[in-house]
């Protein structure tokens, strides 16, 4: 391969590799939303996806699938992306995830791991 033909392949390699810089978010945002992911996981809360409740595993596992889905896609850039496009209802019938605690009240996925990102912000 002359150099000259090789030109077109390193421009290739280059845009493929900005691209998939473009699709990791920042390290603080990964850090943020996998603090998250575990938050879910070891709560030992139910959570509320299109009608049916599963345990605090399953709904970790849910989420994450989405949140690579999405990372891969490069749609998120913060933690609050994830939480309001992977976290908050169910990109099939747009109905809201909810959460139940060891006899709490119901809330929202949503205003949930938002109060702890806030809580995880609020930390020394």
């Amino acid at each position: 391969m002359t150099r000259r033909s090789s030109v077109p392949v390193v421009l290739m390699l280059c845009l493929v590799g900005a691209r998939a810089a473009c699709a990791a978010p920042a390290t603080s945002v990964h850090i943020e939303v996998n603090f998250l992911l575990g938050y879910v996981e070891g709560s030992g809360c139910e959570f509320e996806r299109n009608g049916s409740w599963y345990a605090s595993p399953a709904a970790q596992e849910h989420l994450r699938t989405k949140y690579d889905a999405l990372v891969a896609r490069d749609l998120i850039q913060s933690a609050e992306q994830f939480i309001d496009k992977a976290a908050t209802e169910s990109s099939l019938s747009g109905q809201p995830y909810r959460v139940r605690c060891q006899g709490g009240a119901l809330m929202t996925s949503q205003q949930w791991l938002r109060d702890e990102l806030a809580r995880l912000r609020s930390r020394p």
